[in-house]
């Protein structure tokens, strides 16, 4: 592409980010290297008025220099509508009603300005329901707060996992044998806290060996990661433990990508993250999926730059 794009990238403080892990940063990073303009702003800057959109946005120099990742221009008002080619909606989950508002005050921008991933899609995809369109794929799964029918489950299964509906990064999540006795007790803490359902899942003892994440670029499977829980844990998420490793994807995950990905392309998904543990697909990660400087760094597969050329090939196709 030979034009220079202006994108602005709704993210969390930049401040604080890993830059040898963050997602985001290395897609800043590479649209800066492609001569792409760049502006951060924060999801509360957002405002609405009028049908046009509207940041507190400062331009923004990335760079790999611990300490110094980052440069801030003058903060200015930008018209995310008239004023930016891309958004980048990257800012992390709870997948709440903050998150949820944010989808449909960007949805009036989108697609005259492309917002990644399509914002309408985002919210009628939440990464625990999205996946249940995909039964024959999944582990053996429940959706519900009822405890009679969670104890049916339990009966059926005997070791289930139990998690929060919206939740992310693995919190909340809990690996129940048959003879753990706390099962009424959480049910009662998750729905004193929440009128939200949850997902009880029989247990995969795969997980052992390994939850992958595969990443998915406009529907195509391009790469993926396996991750390792630490002795002692159930989830395998890295920011609580979990080692990353190198792998190549099996026949079943590739069929896997195969039925999933021609309906997140159809969708609008560009970026998209799947977790896969034993042969089954557990999560479709549409918010703000990771991975991509882990698989960089195992497999030195950039898919960032496959990410920029999807992006770039729909603008110019618009």
């Amino acid at each position: 592409m030979t034009r220079s794009l202006r994108v602005a990238v709704q993210m969390d403080p930049i401040e604080s980010i890993n830059i040898d892990a963050d997602s985001t940063f290395a897609l800043m990073l590479e649209a800066q290297a492609r001569g792409h303009r760049l502006w951060h702003y924060h999801v509360r800057d957002l405002a609405l008025r009028g049908g046009r959109v509207t940041a507190w946005a400062k331009p923004i120099e990335v760079r790999r220099a611990y300490g110094n990742h980052f440069t801030f221009g003058a903060e200015e008002e930008l018209d995310l509508g008239e004023g930016a080619d891309v958004v980048l909606m990257r800012q992390d989950p709870p997948f709440d009603m903050a998150y949820i508002t944010a989808t449909h005050i960007l949805e009036h921008i989108h697609p005259r300005t492309l917002v990644v991933n399509d914002p309408a899609s985002v919210r009628n995809a939440p990464e625990k329901l999205f996946v249940t369109h995909f039964p024959e794929l999944m582990p053996v799964t429940m959706v519900t707060s009822d405890r009679r029918r969670i104890a049916a489950f339990r009966r059926e299964h005997g070791d289930i996992i139990i998690k929060p509906l919206f939740g992310n990064g693995g919190a909340g999540v809990f690996h129940l044998r048959p003879d753990d006795p706390n099962m009424n007790a959480l049910v009662e803490m998750f729905t004193e806290r929440s009128r939200e359902p949850l997902v009880i899942q029989k247990y995969v003892p795969a997980v052992r060996e390994g939850d992958k994440r595969i990443i998915l670029v406009d529907g195509v499977a391009m790469g993926a990661i396996n991750r390792v829980p630490a002795a002692g844990e159930a989830r395998s998420n890295m920011h609580v433990g979990g080692r990353p490793e190198p792998t190549t994807l099996t026949e079943r995950e590739r069929e896997i990508c195969a039925a999933i990905g021609p309906e997140l392309k159809k969708r609008g998904m560009i970026f998209v993250g799947i977790d896969v543990i034993g042969g089954y697909l557990t999560e479709i990660n549409v918010t703000s999926p990771t991975g991509l400087q882990e698989i960089a760094r195992f497999d030195g597969v950039h898919l960032e730059r496959a990410i920029w050329d999807a992006i770039e090939a729909k603008i110019l196709a618009r």
